[in-house]
């Protein structure tokens, strides 16, 4: 199975994103993701089996907190929008996970943690109208299964943790 960690926007905030790609779509073309599938990444694992990370996400404590998403970049060909500074109970959360995981024997990424949400892929450079305001609480983080096809990624929540 094919699996990352992530944190998930409430039904609002990811309408609000979906409408705000639409329009930045328009001005530059590229892949819009579906709204369902709007998502922040905490880890992504790869190739494996899922009950060592539901072991090792099991064991994380995180607090829940506020997403705040203040600015948009167009950057390789993405537009992505994302926090100024990552809030410290998120980089908490992503160090908590990954301290877990790297005791459960899997191999991560060794870059910093960029907290971003990409929405449009293949995009030109377009100047970026300004973001919807929008409330993101974050109160649990999800394995997810991701299978991939001709019409692009799809997302199977397999178990959540909330934040307490």
């Amino acid at each position: 199975m094919r699996l990352f960690f992530g944190v998930w926007p409430p039904a609002s905030a990811a309408s609000a994103l979906a409408e705000w790609a639409e329009v930045v779509r328009g001005l530059s073309g590229g892949r819009r993701t579906p709204e369902a599938n709007i998502h922040l990444t905490l880890s992504f694992l790869g190739q494996a089996e899922p009950a060592r990370a539901i072991a090792a996400a099991k064991r994380v404590k995180g607090a829940p907190h506020r997403l705040p998403i203040e600015h948009a970049r167009h950057v390789n060909r993405m537009i992505w929008v994302a926090p100024r500074e990552v809030p410290a109970p998120l980089a908490a959360l992503h160090s908590a996970l990954a301290v877990e995981l790297y005791r459960e024997e899997f191999i991560l990424e060794r870059r910093p943690f960029a907290a971003h949400v990409t929405l449009i892929r293949n995009a030109r450079g377009a100047v970026l109208p300004a973001l919807p305001p929008l409330d993101w609480p974050v109160s649990e983080f999800v394995l997810v299964r991701s299978s991939l096809s001709s019409r692009g990624p799809s997302y199977e929540p397999l178990e959540r943790f909330p934040l307490t």
